[in-house]
């Protein structure tokens, strides 16, 4: 049943990401049936206890970037997929929201349907998107399937998540709009002082050397020739660190090689304060944009690079958005278009109340349905995809039933301090290899 006034809601989130951890703690205050009164407010709901796990793997994120995304949780572990299984067992849940990628998402469902299978009662289970979709969107629905809401982003979303749902005679009965949990701050009301550019950058958009040295030197020929502005370079994370996706060529190691004036300044931090300040915001295809529009600030979705869906800003198509850094610096500012900007979950228009009600509302619902929930049921079985199903289940070391495999990692306990400095050494050296030795092999082989 919903929480009362002296029973919180329990609520657990499981995230791989320091951006997915953001996404679903922030969901889960949002969603929750206890949650604020005001669903504005992203400072977490006083009767709900948000326990959060990080799943172990290259993105899992560092202690510098939890307290950047800002978000409490009452408690918070790093776990294997086995051990947060064998919590999902031993703990007793009424909501979980799965922030993994895809394949996390489905081989989780495998293994939760698993070890609930014997259990009257049941967690409602939430997954969806961290940002915005533009690539891999029949795969990465097909593995959110099974869960019991897929939040949709915006309305645009839904009617495509539904389409794809139907179109394989799966039901698309849990498809949710909702937007996303991390929009908000005040409305852009004017220019500061002094004026400020803003780009956000993005770890693998674009990919190639050329590609990041062109935008990185436009926005440093864009500082030189407005000294009178401030030109700040948006950072997602700090060299070593990971995020959703690899960055193998950090801003920070290429600025190091040019003469950046005064007013050029790379800056990390939570993107709301960064916004604060913001009188034109510039990117290829961050949902950073999503974040502008929806407090008015000029936003431009560059197309230099081309408009690719390599590149994700085919999605903006339509937006009034799209531009190129000659036409910013010949003065151009974009006017967004409101019917494309509502129908991407934006809400500038103040319909971001009660963006979440309805989720919220479905939640209830399953919360109260007498004798509990049904058992999960994954799009994916042995059956519809023998060849495929397998494969995702084993990476996280689960059989085809959602069994844990022998030998799969799992801890009964808290490793100790020399297992936690051995984890740590062995992360490192695998963001070493992925960003400096990697890149250095590709390169070779490509001479």
């Amino acid at each position: 049943m919903p929480a009362s006034a002296t029973k919180p809601l329990r609520v657990a989130v499981l995230a791989d990401s320091d951006t997915r951890w953001k996404w679903g703690a922030l969901t889960a205050n949002r969603i929750a049936p206890s949650g604020p009164g005001n669903p504005g407010d992203t400072a977490g709901a006083a009767d709900i206890r948000l326990d959060g796990y990080l799943l172990r793997g290259r993105a899992t994120p560092t202690a510098r970037q939890l307290g950047e995304v800002g978000v409490r949780a009452d408690s918070l572990r790093e776990v294997t997929a086995v051990e947060f299984l064998r919590a999902m067992r031993e703990e007793s849940y009424d909501l979980l929201v799965l922030a993994l990628v895809g394949g996390g998402v489905q081989a989780m469902l495998h293994g939760l349907k698993r070890i609930w299978e014997d259990r009257p009662q049941r967690p409602v289970v939430v997954t969806g998107y961290v940002g915005v979709v533009y690539e891999k969107l029949a795969d990465g629905l097909l593995l959110r399937h099974g869960a019991d809401l897929v939040l949709a982003n915006s309305r645009q979303d839904a009617e495509r998540f539904r389409t794809v749902y139907e179109g394989v005679r799966a039901d698309s009965g849990s498809v949710t709009e909702v937007a996303l949990p991390f929009l908000g701050g005040a409305a852009y009301t004017g220019e500061h002082d002094p004026y400020t550019v803003v780009f956000a950058a993005q770890p693998s958009v674009p990919e190639s050397r050329k590609d990041r040295t062109y935008l990185l030197n436009r926005l440093v020929q864009h500082a030189r020739r407005h000294p009178e502005r401030e030109v700040l370079l948006k950072l997602r994370s700090k060299p070593g660190e990971h995020t959703t996706h690899i960055e193998e060529l950090p801003y920070q190691k290429l600025s190091q090689r040019l003469d950046l004036p005064p007013n050029f300044h790379l800056v990390y931090g939570h993107m709301g304060d960064v916004l604060d300040r913001t009188d034109l915001l510039v990117t290829v295809s961050s949902t950073a944009a999503l974040e502008s529009l929806h407090r008015r600030i000029p936003t431009v979705v560059l197309t230099d690079l081309g408009v690719r869906e390599a590149l994700g800003n085919h999605h903006f198509v339509g937006s009034g958005c799209l531009a190129s850094w000659d036409q910013l610096d010949a003065g151009h500012r974009p006017e967004p278009d409101e019917e494309w900007v509502a129908r991407q979950g934006v809400a500038a228009d103040g319909s971001y109340a009660t963006a979440f009600d309805a989720a919220r509302e479905r939640i209830t619902k399953l919360l109260a349905r007498p004798g509990g929930l049904p058992p999960l049921t994954p799009y994916y079985t042995p059956v519809t995809a023998p060849g495929y199903l397998p494969g995702i289940l084993a990476r996280h070391h689960l059989g085809p039933d959602g069994t844990p495999l022998p030998g799969a990692p799992a801890a009964d306990k808290e490793p100790g301090p020399v297992r936690q400095i051995v984890r740590r050494a062995a992360r490192g050296a695998y963001r070493h290899g992925v960003q400096r030795v990697a890149p250095v092999i590709r390169r070779m082989g490509e001479l």
